[in-house]
């Protein structure tokens, strides 16, 4: 099944589970009764909310505990939990903030409230002064009383979703520093390896001059040479010495150009 589709499935249980209690008038406990907008819409802000608390809940300790171990302790299994954290928190972020943007956008629109408001009521909307006309002045009285409630729980959920977008952005900036502090740390790394192949390389080019030498000596030429005793000891002696000082010779080069 795609996620998507089950992600909506899902969220559709969880409105549902939320709103049928809220509608059991056996529930309402002798008080009055909201209204069934005001029903609907708090039950999807706080599944809505719900569902993001719960994630946030979910991934903060992973990240914490990653935070703790990085980057100390550079494993592919670590890794990929960083990243699966940082995706979590790139999406969670990305929920939080459209839904903290439509309840600034509605909060900020009365006439969208006073359009919830009249649902169901013998009211209308002025088109010029926006203001609510209804035949039966106690309607009037109660919708702008559902106007101010709905105004508040615009802005308790509001609020809730800040915090929910916030912590999540935080979590995301500590992930993406810790990031950067890996590639920091991989990149000291290939450093160090960088260096210790240029002076393997470079002993190799010095071991390969002098076996150069002994394959000059090794040949099938005479050269008077192989009649002296003191000739072979010689001979290994300067291949030897003149390898030890060309590296030398190039390592204090290379240094000296700041290459290591």
């Amino acid at each position: 099944m795609n996620v998507s589709l089950y992600s909506i499935i899902t969220g559709g249980k969880v409105f549902l589970e939320l709103l049928r209690p809220r509608l059991n008038p056996r529930n309402i406990n002798g008080g009055p009764a909201m209204p069934f907008q005001l029903e609907v819409v708090e039950a999807a802000l706080l599944s809505r909310i719900q569902r993001l608390e719960r994630r946030l809940m979910h991934v903060e300790p992973r990240v914490a505990a990653l935070l703790e171990v990085l980057p100390n302790r550079l494993t592919g299994d670590v890794l990929e939990q960083l990243r699966l954290s940082k995706q979590s928190l790139v999406e969670l972020g990305s929920r939080a903030g459209d839904l903290k943007q439509m309840l600034i956008d509605l909060l900020e629109d009365p006439h969208e409230i006073r359009r919830i408001c009249i649902m169901g009521r013998n009211c209308t909307l002025d088109k010029v002064s926006d203001d609510m006309e209804c035949a039966v002045p106690l309607e009037k009285q109660v919708a702008e009383e559902e106007e101010e409630e709905i105004e508040m729980l615009l802005e308790n959920y509001l609020q809730r979703c800040e915090s929910c977008h916030g912590q999540a952005e935080r979590l995301l900036d500590s992930a993406r520093e810790m990031e950067d502090s890996i590639a920091v740390n991989l990149s000291s790394r290939r450093l160090e390896v960088s260096r210790v192949e240029l002076l393997l390389q470079v002993g190799t080019f010095c071991v390969a001059v002098g076996a150069l030498i002994a394959g000059i000596f090794g040949m099938n030429l005479k050269s008077y040479l192989e009649n002296n005793t003191w000739a072979f000891w010689a001979t290994t002696g300067g291949i030897a010495v003149g390898a030890v000082a060309g590296f030398f010779i190039m390592y204090k080069y290379l240094k000296d150009r700041k290459i290591l």
